[in-house]
């Protein structure tokens, strides 16, 4: 016999409609001869084995937003491709199962320079995309900036020119080279040219959070969902 839609032979297996087991096999449900199918188009014979997971469910399966640590030099139109199966990150604790549809349709949600490292936000969830370019510049974000060795001396007249500067976040040394800024309206390129205007030579800046969204151990280059129980 001709190979059957993996939807149909699935249907007609388990008495179901059309709809629920394409459900099935989009969620990750559903194997085939061992393997995981996502695809409810996907061709199958007669000798196929067929498979549904036991926790099997037939809700829509969610569209996905995840947060990468992006390396330093990588320009914006080249993040969503560094979410691959391979760079999810181990410490990731989300209850969300990798699906192949989740690295379909990704858009960048929170850019940075190219230059500039740290947290970003990519998603294929038109909610979360819509939420983060409308409300980005009003939202807490905390960022960490190294500078060189040498400059002004580190007194009190200079975290004042700093907040001035960067339009009154707060300011606070985490080290002798290192700068942390918290607040609203930050922007890397922002902070770069607020503390240049203070005297100091800016070696790098990362996003450390966005919200109450942290970047966290994520390690550069890797990446993690972002929970069912996270808000920005």
């Amino acid at each position: 016999m001709e190979p059957t839609r993996l939807d149909k032979r699935l249907s007609a297996l388990l008495g179901i409609p059309r709809g629920e087991a394409r459900r099935y096999i989009e969620g990750g449900w559903v194997s085939v001869d061992g393997e995981v199918v996502e695809q409810p188009q996907r061709p199958v014979d007669e000798t196929a084995s067929i498979v549904v997971a036991e926790q099997a469910s037939d809700s829509k399966a969610e569209r996905a937003s995840m947060l990468l640590h992006k390396p330093a030099g990588v320009p914006a139109d080249a993040l969503c491709a560094l979410i691959r199966t391979e760079t999810r990150s181990e410490l990731d604790a989300s209850d969300i199962r990798p699906l192949q549809r989740h690295f379909h349709g990704l858009q960048l949600a929170s850019s940075l320079p190219a230059d500039d490292n740290g947290l970003v936000v990519v998603s294929q969830d038109p909610a979360v995309l819509a939420h983060l370019q409308r409300n980005l510049g009003r939202t807490e974000q905390e960022y960490l900036v190294e500078v060189a060795e040498g400059g002004p001396e580190r007194g009190p007249w200079l975290m004042a020119r700093l907040q001035h500067e960067a339009g009154g976040p707060k300011v606070s040394w985490q080290s002798e080279q290192r700068l942390r800024f918290a607040g609203k309206g930050l922007t890397a390129k922002g902070l770069r040219t607020a503390v240049t205007a203070a005297g100091l030579q800016v070696v790098a800046v990362r996003r450390l959070r966005i919200g109450r969204v942290a970047l966290g151990p994520l390690a550069v280059g890797q990446w993690r969902y972002l929970g069912s129980d996270e808000r920005f």
